[in-house]
């Protein structure tokens, strides 16, 4: 299953460290983060706008 995201990650645009880290995260909404790329977010913003919040985030 990593692989396979992975992979769809790095055919979305992601680089292979990104798209590795992301893939290996089951919290992250892998469709959600596609469909922003496609629509023409950078990958690393799209990442950073559906990361799972910290657990210390005071909000």
């Amino acid at each position: 299953m990593v692989a396979w995201r992975r992979r769809q990650l790095a055919d979305a645009g992601f680089d292979a460290p990104l798209a590795a880290a992301l893939a290996r995260d089951s919290r992250m909404d892998l469709h959600a983060v596609v469909e922003l790329v496609e629509r023409g977010c950078p990958p690393a913003l799209a990442a950073r706008i559906l990361a799972p919040l910290d657990e210390e985030w005071p909000g």
